[in-house]
């Protein structure tokens, strides 16, 4: 599968890194859509004519690596669990093709528009670095020293960017996860996750596309479904049927 990837991504025409300034998106709304990893090429192939692949020192495929902090007791995550619609996410995300890493704070509101706050990191002594401990003192609801690394993860994305500049889509596949509190691991290659990031719900080809394939929406947090994989601890009742629904897919 891998060399039909990488054969299909080569007919797209590249945007190069620092292109994508103009497609930045901060502040944006999310759709997410879930489906086996065999539907990847088929999706491919149908965008190749109206959509750039973002291409960095010479791969279309570029690998991510995610810490995602919470306090002690998961606070962030059970915001998620218990449907809180104002609520936020805190992470270190690694950018390997490129070299770069950044802590990123990820506000949602009751509207469901998500503004994506980041300080890019020369290392990882990030509890001492002032302007990291501006960002958490203006937009995080937690205090630093109140955070631990909790689950982390590994994953390799696609991102496409249509010919107006209008829209990204991101698609991540090989996902694995680490929980940090539990030393337990868990794996989701079998399936890829799909994100249409926009200013707003305007009209896309990237939305036509997947449901003539019927790929249809379905919200997933990363975090969320990972930390659940790997700790039985937690409370976990509203993620039970997104569980149910993912192996659904898996043996469709």
């Amino acid at each position: 599968m891998q060399q039909a990837l990488e054969d299909v991504l080569s007919r797209f025409s590249p945007i190069l890194l620092e292109e994508m300034g103009k497609v930045k998106l901060m502040n944006r709304i999310d759709t997410k859509y879930i489906a086996r990893v065999d539907r990847l090429i088929p999706l491919l192939e149908e965008m190749t004519t109206g959509y750039y692949a973002q291409e960095i020192n010479g791969k279309r495929i570029a690998r991510y690596h995610t810490l995602y902090m919470d306090t002690p007791d998961a606070d962030m995550y059970l915001a998620h669990h218990n449907g809180r619609k104002v609520r936020q996410k805190i992470r270190i995300r690694d950018y390997e093709e490129s070299n770069l890493s950044f802590f990123e704070i990820k506000n949602k509101n009751n509207k469901g528009r998500t503004k994506k706050r980041r300080i890019k990191l020369e290392n990882t002594d990030f509890h001492r670095n002032e302007q990291v401990l501006e960002l958490m003192d203006k937009y995080a609801e937690y205090k630093i020293d109140g955070l631990i690394p909790q689950l982390e993860n590994f994953f390799n994305r696609i991102t496409l960017v249509n010919k107006d500049k209008t829209e990204r889509l991101t698609i991540d596949q090989g996902l694995r996860f680490h929980n940090l509190s539990t030393n337990a691991w868990s794996d989701l290659s079998k399936i890829i996750i799909i994100e249409l990031k926009q200013d707003g719900n305007c009209c896309s080809h990237a939305k036509e596309i997947l449901s003539s394939l019927r790929i249809h929406p379905n919200r997933i947090s990363k975090y969320c479904i990972g930390s659940v994989l790997t700790n039985p601890e937690l409370k976990n009742n509203r993620f039970k049927r997104k569980l149910t629904l993912i192996n659904k897919i898996i043996n469709e």
